[in-house]
């Protein structure tokens, strides 16, 4: 198995970089719809350029399409989408349930590969995907080795993770703080990277939200036993000296040439303090956290010129076959074969040499002389009759236009179908309560909720005691036998209703039998991806008005709660102060003094809330979904007592709060 070396082109010169340092495919983003909005990115006509240079020089194309899609912005998607075809794009790296099935509706001959931010971590996930008729997974940067070796072992769907460059400290596809802070919604494309600042677990001003950078070069022998087919550096945002230096250190390590000089260098180009392994060798602890310090860049300024000097030049990575029939009273003619394409050029009759004549040594030099051109010659086959002569200039000429007639690229013909359009529903009923609880304990004893969850890991008697649904957690890090073993005993013991934010956690209750509601994790911001979910809870990055013109059915908006703003598999709280001073109480402090509590659970992720509580009792006349669902974490039960009386009598609130982005919005 051959590894594709998946390169980022956040710009023309970083592409180009990243070809000629030898990548086998690149990934790129439009204008718009992509998780990158502040790189160079390309126009369309900059995509044609980029597609067909690439595919010249036998390099895949891959655009990401890989953030959530508003309804007035799918018609944009869709023109896209089609223009990205005609240009000859390989693929599509895709977020969006509803781009996805927009996709697959109007354009059954794209390939589709689903993007992180789908926060596809098991086995069952991957299965979700495979339904789609998505053909690749791009696996979380969180994951182990022997997580990613079970979903390998499970399904048989193409693998692609990341092997170098940055970490966030969210499960991607599952981090809202950007957006709540300054509208940046990392989902958008726009992160602002706020976990970059301080966030300190003891109060000392620490940066316990920043890991350093991912490098699993020296891990590839591992990886391939493991059946990951591509390699993704990741990096759009950065400049094309560091794509060079990573594809570099990625090829030499595929030929077993990688060596501590080129990790120096490579550490040099960036780094924050170092790199990290932690996710893939399941050692997460404080030694993956860093920042970026001043002898990091000080080191890069240093490389730079080195480095640039990687790409300067075409690199002839394409072989081309040439075979050159000179005969008698015949036209030459030079047949040339590379790139899949077979090209035919004629030249005039040869002539009768006079003195010194024709070698099929000399042609097989001259045909070789690819210099400057993306092509290096592979086989080289003359067949020449005795006593000829052709002059140099036209063997070359002839060598030119074959190599011109190979790079030539025409556009696509594109089956395209149409695209449905989408009208607002109107709503009809009133509203009605759901929520989920943390801890049976908060549930009151009378209450307004018509469908409540607890977690999944709560006590039998308490789900049979409070006819309550189960919540699955939304980080499922190897948990998925466990899982279903637990989902089959609350299934005997009647549990009937499972609230889902994971696609594999979907999939799996649906499978088992459960009446499956989705949870907010699962990011339905568009019509279409609310109709593929039951009952969806809406994405909180829609406001008011884009949440009540959502044609589907059955939705609703989290309505209060402490927003989960990040679920992170490495805790930031045990890593600075340690679980026993922590006590299951512990909390982020910023740079503004603003307290973000941090609740564990059995599984293996924590999350990160908002400072203050959404509320919205005193706006609900606003509210035109189906439901609104009640997200309580610390609230005690008498304090959920309440704010259900608040809720239920419209009143304005007696406690910090905040509207979330009902009315802001994100960016």
């Amino acid at each position: 198995m051959k590894f594709e070396i998946l390169a980022p082109a956040g710009s023309q010169e970083s592409l180009v970089a990243g070809v000629r340092c030898g990548a086998d495919a690149v990934y790129l983003g439009g204008k718009v719809l992509n998780a990158r909005r502040n790189a160079g990115n390309f126009n369309d006509e900059e995509l044609e350029k980029a597609v067909a240079y690439c595919h010249q020089r036998g390099v895949k194309v891959y655009l990401t399409m890989n953030t959530l899609c508003r309804d007035n912005e799918m018609e944009e998607a869709y023109n896209l989408v089609e223009k990205a075809l005609s240009f000859g794009v390989d693929a599509f790296i895709v977020q969006d349930l509803g781009v996805i099935k927009m996709i697959k509706s109007c354009f059954p001959d794209a390939k589709i590969h689903g993007s992180t931010q789908m926060s596809v971590i098991t086995p069952e996930g991957v299965h979700a995907l495979k339904e789609m008729r998505i053909s690749r997974a791009v696996l979380p940067r969180e994951m182990t080795a022997d997580e990613i070796a079970e979903i390998r072992e499970k399904t048989d769907l193409e693998l692609e993770m990341f092997i170098h460059g940055a970490l966030c400290m969210s499960v991607s596809g599952q981090c809202y703080l950007s957006a709540m802070i300054g509208q940046r919604s990392g989902n958008r494309g726009l992160c602002a990277q706020p976990c970059r600042l301080s966030f300190s677990a003891d109060n000392s001003k620490s940066f316990d939200l920043s890991l350093k950078d991912l490098s699993l070069i020296r891990q590839l022998s591992k990886i391939k036993n493991l059946g990951v087919i591509s390699l993704k550096i990741e990096g759009r945002m950065k400049r094309p000296e560091y794509i060079a230096a990573a594809v570099t250190a990625v090829k030499k390590a595929i030929n077993d040439e990688y060596s501590i000089k080129d990790e120096i260098l490579l550490k040099s180009v960036f780094s924050r303090s170092g790199f990290t392994q932690g996710y893939f060798n399941n050692e997460m602890n404080k030694a993956m956290f860093g920042t970026r310090q001043k002898e990091d860049v000080v080191a890069a300024k240093n490389v730079l010129k080195e480095l640039s000097h990687l790409y300067d030049n075409e690199n002839p990575l394409v072989p081309i076959d040439l075979r050159l029939e000179c005969l008698k009273d015949k036209p030459v003619k030079l047949t040339a074969s590379a790139l899949g394409k077979t090209v035919d050029v004629f030249g005039d009759v040869p002539e009768i040499a006079i003195n010194k004549p024709m070698s099929k040594e000399g042609l097989t030099e001259r045909l070789s002389k690819l210099g400057g051109t993306q092509f290096y010659a592979n086989e080289v086959d003359v067949c020449l009759d005795d006593g000829l002569i052709v002059p140099a200039s036209k063997i070359n000429a002839l060598r030119r236009e074959a190599v011109e007639k190979l790079s030539e690229t025409k556009r696509q013909n594109v089956q395209a179908l149409p695209m449905e359009s989408v009208q607002p529903r109107a709503k009809a009923g009133e509203l009605y309560f759901t929520a989920r609880f943390s801890d049976a304990e908060q549930i009151p004893d009378q209450h307004l909720f018509e469908r409540i969850f607890i977690p999944i890991w709560s006590a039998i008697e308490d789900f049979i005691d409070n006819r309550a649904g189960v919540e699955l957690p939304r980080g499922l890090f190897g948990k998925e036998e466990q899982l279903e073993k637990r989902l089959v005993q609350l299934k005997k013991a009647g549990v009937k209703n499972a609230l889902c934010g994971n696609l594999g956690a979907y999939r799996l209750a649906k499978r088992l039998g459960f009446t499956v509601f989705g949870d907010f994790g699962l990011n339905a911001f568009n019509s279409s991806s609310a109709s593929q979910i039951h009952s969806p809870i809406l994405s909180f990055e829609l406001t008011i008005d884009e949440a009540n013109r959502i044609n589907a059915e059955d939705t609703g908006i989290i309505a209060y709660g402490r927003l989960p703003l990040m679920l992170t598999r490495n805790c930031p709280v045990q890593n600075n102060i340690g679980c026993e001073k922590c006590r299951k109480n512990g909390s982020l402090t910023d740079r503004k003094g603003m307290v973000f509590p941090v609740v564990c659970s059995p599984y293996p992720c924590v999350e990160i809330l908002n400072s203050v509580p959404l509320y919205m009792a005193d706006r609900m006349h606003e509210i035109k979904t189906d439901f609104i669902h009640f997200y309580f974490t610390n609230e005690s039960k008498d304090e959920i007592e309440k704010i259900a009386a608040l809720y239920k009598n419209r009143s304005k609130a007696d406690f910090d709060y905040t509207r979330g982005l009902y009315y802001r919005g994100v960016l």
